[in-house]
């Protein structure tokens, strides 16, 4: 388990914890049985005083954490079955984008996710979640076969934004964030996305432009990461804490503001310590949503999409 700084009197005792359940195997005593249990109790609360109270930096560190739970590793919890398919048609397959068939209970399903690594090997394998246009492209391919076979589709979201590499530029990243984003809200069938660590920028909104969207308790979903908007607003990446607090980039911020319609509860300490019971708290989020989305027509799912985001924003005017 990798601590990050402010858990790190968690991880303290966590690991004497561990140190005194090695010693009662070999010994049995009775002493250090009621240490553990004495210990356990306080991690439990030292959890949750630190987990109450976490500023939006500490936020961003959790959505950003090495062992948060990557699409490959919720699907197995989500879906009975899934099929992965691969390749845009047009240039390759992208190894960020994971898409294909699904089951999900007695539905079928088009899933399309963003997948980081898990070590430094997969990461630049998977280009650190950041895609290329032939994975967006990838998921646009997706979408039309959704629409095709009338299956309801079913995003998981966790990208730092969009790869910008100029090898990216020229095979037209910019125009394929923007059909994705096109095609998404052009479908006729339902649409549920769930932003799972990072959602940055277009890159995540190309995937995210769906009738419901929900975020995990300690994810973040924002136009540009805090250490972007620091070199711009204040000419200095470092102040990234105060821009989490400006950009307001948590699940809690997006919910009041409407731009996402829930949020899933983590586990205590985050979804790495429990990547089955939020798996499973996704899946019981989608067939709700589903429900509800597939007693509406094609034609009022569009209407209603088209409704639901040019309604976003709100303009001051000051004379």
């Amino acid at each position: 388990m990798r601590y990050l700084d402010f858990e790190k009197p968690i991880g303290l005792l966590e690991e004497e914890i561990e140190r005194l359940k090695k010693r009662y195997e070999e010994e049995q005593n009775e002493e250090i049985l009621q240490r553990i249990k004495s210990l356990e109790k306080e991690v439990k609360r030292l959890k949750h005083d630190i987990f109450s109270n976490l500023t939006r930096w500490q936020i961003v560190q959790l959505a950003r954490h090495p062992e948060r739970p990557k699409p490959l590793d919720l699907i197995p919890y989500i879906c009975e079955d899934f099929v992965e398919l691969h390749g845009d048609r047009l240039f390759g397959d992208d190894s960020a984008v994971v898409a294909g068939l699904a089951k999900v209970e007695e539905y079928g399903v088009v899933l399309v996710g963003i997948q980081k690594g898990r070590d430094t090997e997969e990461n630049l394998k998977r280009n650190f979640g950041m895609a290329h246009p032939e994975g967006y492209r990838k998921a646009i391919r997706l979408f039309n076969l959704a629409d095709k076979l009338k299956l309801p589709v079913l995003t998981l979201v966790d990208t730092p934004g969009a790869y910008p590499g100029i090898g990216a530029e020229e095979r037209g990243q910019f125009s394929a964030i923007a059909y994705s984003i096109k095609r998404m809200l052009e479908l006729s069938v339902p649409s549920v996305a769930f932003i799972t660590g990072e959602g940055g920028s277009g890159g995540a909104l190309a995937l995210a432009a769906a009738d419901r969207v929900y975020m995990l308790e300690y994810s973040i979903y924002s136009v540009i990461s805090p250490e972007g908007a620091a070199s711009i607003l204040f000419k200095d990446a470092g102040k990234n804490k105060e821009a989490a607090e400006a950009l307001k980039i948590t699940a809690q911020d997006l919910y009041e503001f409407g731009v996402i319609d829930g949020i899933i509860k983590e586990p205590l300490g985050g979804a790495h310590r429990d990547p089955k019971t939020v798996a499973l708290r996704i899946k019981r989020t989608f067939l709700k949503a589903l429900k509800e989305l597939k007693r509406k027509s094609a034609f009022t799912l569009q209407r209603q999409r088209f409704k639901k985001y040019v309604s976003m924003g709100r303009w001051l005017e000051t004379r």
